[in-house]
Formats: structure tokens, sequence, C-alpha cells
């Protein structure tokens, strides 16, 4: 039984090697056929049998993976088949365009004042206040103002230039005084022409955050009632200082100097001092008087320790309008 049923397996075996062989056999024919009418009668079978060898054999990519392929790669030939002239015109095209000056970006008005200014030219201080009149590009009465770079360092503490200076002229402004006193100063301030003059009711006024003044000027009694305020005033450059003289036991005085003009000036972390100088409606005589003014109240305030030049360069402009440099030896 045994030797029998074994001769049964043998034989299924076999039929089924010589059944693969027939389906593999007819599927190659198949395809050397149809390679045939496509190549032509005139190629022969080996040639027929060399083109469909790839696709012949189980593992290998068919004719559509193949033709994918080959597009793949006639797209990838195109992108590396620019030119060097077409790289550069891209190149070109993509460039960005250099940043436009601040003439460039100003408005129309601003451009024609500036064409009056030549930028390499140091001008004497009265032909530039003469020019500086003609420079304005607002309608409003503009204020003049005045920079100078000074050589100190700001970071040293006994560097810090600051100063008041009562420009003869005066600022052209109209100030708000607030005087915060004890009765008797506080009539003698209305005197001398302050806005507002009190004790309680300016008070009141600050608890409210209420703002209506320009500059506050207060005794040495006084002072330290508006501690809580300085968050409010500091910030805004209305907290009294006995350097700027806005804490003082003589209240007429500090209102009347107020009146007439007394500037303040302080040195910034790039060591420039800024100062309104006046209006443009001035004129160029009285601008000369104030400009001298500052100038000389910078050279009294000068350091003990600094060495060689002092004020480096000054620059004159109105508001919105272009700056002019002036050449100090000549101001």
């Amino acid at each position: 039984m045994v030797e029998k049923a074994s001769k049964v397996k043998s034989s299924t075996d076999a039929v089924q090697v010589e059944s693969d062989a027939m389906v593999k056999k007819t599927k190659s024919t198949k395809e050397l056929k149809a390679a045939k009418e496509v190549l032509g009668a005139t190629k022969t079978d080996a040639v027929a049998k060399e083109i469909i060898k790839p696709f012949a054999k189980a593992g290998k990519r068919s004719a559509k993976a193949t033709a994918e392929a080959e597009e793949k790669q006639t797209k990838e030939a195109r992108k590396v088949s620019k030119t060097a002239a077409e790289i550069e015109v891209a190149k070109k095209l993509t460039k960005k365009t250099p940043p436009r000056s601040r003439t460039e970006r100003a408005g129309k008005k601003y451009r024609e004042v500036a064409k009056l200014v030549d930028r390499t030219k140091n001008y004497g201080l009265k032909e530039a206040l003469e020019l500086i009149t003609n420079t304005s590009p607002t309608k409003f009465d503009a204020t003049v103002e005045m920079h100078a770079n000074l050589g100190v360092d700001p970071t040293q503490s006994e560097q810090n230039v600051r100063g008041t200076v009562i420009l003869p002229a005066g600022t052209g402004k109209k100030l708000r005084i607030a005087v915060l006193a004890e009765p008797t100063d506080a009539s003698k301030a209305k005197t001398a022409g302050a806005s507002l003059a009190g004790n309680e009711d300016i008070l009141a006024q600050l608890d409210k955050e209420q703002l209506d003044f320009d500059i506050l000027i207060t005794t040495p009694a006084l002072m330290p009632r508006l501690g809580k305020y300085a968050r409010l005033l500091g910030p805004r450059g209305l907290m009294p200082n006995s350097k700027s003289g806005t804490i003082t036991t003589d209240i007429a005085k500090a209102v009347l100097e107020a009146r007439a003009g007394r500037v303040e000036y302080r040195i910034d972390q790039a060591g420039i001092v800024h100062a309104g100088i006046g209006k443009v409606s001035f004129g160029a005589d009285k601008l000369t008087n104030n400009v001298e003014a500052i100038l000389a109240s910078l050279r009294a305030a000068k350091p003990a320790g600094i060495k060689g030049s002092y004020i480096k360069s000054v620059y004159l402009a109105t508001t919105m309008g272009p700056s002019i440099k002036i050449n100090l030896n000549n101001s």
C-alpha cells in the first residue's frame, strides 16, 4: 500500500511540473510573437527575444514601469540642460534692489527743500540759519532744533553733561506752568505768570492723573509729597529737579525764567545733546543768539577729564526738514 501511494504521488508531481512548463512556454511564445509583430518581419527571433528579455522573467520591471522611468529621466535631463545664460538671467530677476536713502523715501516737499542743502559742505552759523528758514516743508511754524555730538562717554557718571540755559529770544512756546507751594508762595507764582498754583488742588489733580501743565515747580519742603507720583511724572519729564531749577525757594524767579525761555538739556545714550532753539519765524538773528547761548552753556559744562575734541559736530534742522551741518570754527 505504501509503495502504491508513493508511486501515485510521484506521478502527480511529474504532471504538475509538466503543466508549469507548458504554461511558461505558452506565455513565452505569445510574448515572442507580439514582439515580432512590433519589430516587423525583418527582425529575427533572436532580436525579438532580446527585446522582451527584461519583461519575460518574474521580478523584472514591466513595460509600463520602464516607460515611467524613462519619462522621469527625460524630465531630469531637461532640468540639467539649462544653460549658464538662463541661470544668470534668473539670478538677475530675483536679485533684490538696494534700499533707498532717506531722501528717496521722503515726500515730495522734503525732496524739494533737500535740494537746497549741500551735504558735503559745512555751513557757517549765520549762513546755516538763513538757509534753514527756507528748508521747512511744513505749513505751521516749525521748531528749529540743534543736535550736538559730544566726545564724552555717557556711561561714566562724571561725564553726564546736563544743564539749563535761558534763551535770549525765548523758545516761542506758550508753556503751562504749575506751582506746588504754600499759599504765600502760590500767590507770588500767580503774580509772576503761573497758570496753576496751589497745594491740595494740584495733588488732587495728580491723583486723577490729570496733567494740565508743561512744567511743575515746587519748594524743597513739599517735594516729598510728590514721591508717590514719580511713576506718573518721571517718564514724562515733569518731575521737579534741583539741577533743572524746578525745586527752589524763590518761586517767583523760577516762574519768570521758565516763561523767559529756559531750556534744559541732557546728553542721551549716544552722546548727543538735543535742544529746541526757537521757531522758524524768529529769523536768523534771534536764532543765532539762541544757538550761541546753548553752545556757551555746553562749553561751560565740559567735564574736567575730557581730553581732545569735546564738541565733535553740530547739526541744525527744522521739524520734518533736512539737517544742516555747522562749521564750528566759523560759529
